[in-house]
């Protein structure tokens, strides 16, 4: 069975700065990404469907996280495909910061450290992990805004994920969300 791939492959004029897609996003978090509208009052990040205009990649990335994490090969099909890829490497490496004890608190202060830390690698960089897979900015400025959108996605990403692994309004984690803490995508951790 193979892996599910991003919905953003055929998305037209996409911006790309190596081989990485900067796609635009839903988010308050300041940053280079284009923003997408709001989602309108009777849909949640938990309820949006993947045919709304308001669907981002950082919706996707949580939806196919745990159908995706299960494998340990994946063929890039484009761009999207590599959002798709780090985003899922991000979710795991935030998830082993999150116990099963922490109530929603302690969390987000575990998580947003992480999210919030401008010292990351970057693809190019020498302790990125699937630089095999990812080009380099061809030079500093598309570089500096690869980063800032990699920042911006992070802040998102982690506040979504909050909200998913906390959604059962109980203060204690979703033990189904915490259950993939030792799974590792295609065998990598950021």
């Amino acid at each position: 069975m193979p892996a599910y791939h991003s919905v953003f492959l055929d998305e037209p004029n996409q911006q790309v700065i190596g081989n990485f897609a900067l796609l635009p996003l839903r988010t308050r978090t300041r940053g280079p990404a284009q923003q997408l509208p709001a989602l309108p009052s009777d849909l949640t990040d938990l309820t949006i469907d993947a045919s709304h205009e308001s669907y981002d990649p950082l919706d996707e990335i949580l939806s196919l996280f745990r159908a995706n994490t299960f494998f340990r090969n994946f063929e890039i099909k484009g761009p999207a495909d590599r959002v798709l890829i780090y985003g899922i490497l991000f979710v795991s490496e935030v998830l082993t910061k999150v116990k099963p004890a922490m109530n929603r608190r302690e969390a987000e202060k575990a998580v947003m450290n992480i999210a919030l830390d401008t010292n990351f690698a970057i693809p190019g960089d020498a302790g990125f992990p699937l630089n095999q897979a990812f080009e380099a900015p061809p030079d500093r400025n598309a570089a500096e805004t690869l980063r800032q959108y990699l920042r911006q996605m992070r802040e998102e990403l982690a506040v979504r994920l909050l909200n998913r692994v906390y959604s059962d309004g109980t203060n204690t984690p979703s033990k189904w969300w915490l259950s993939f803490t030792k799974r590792k995508f295609m065998g990598k951790a950021l």
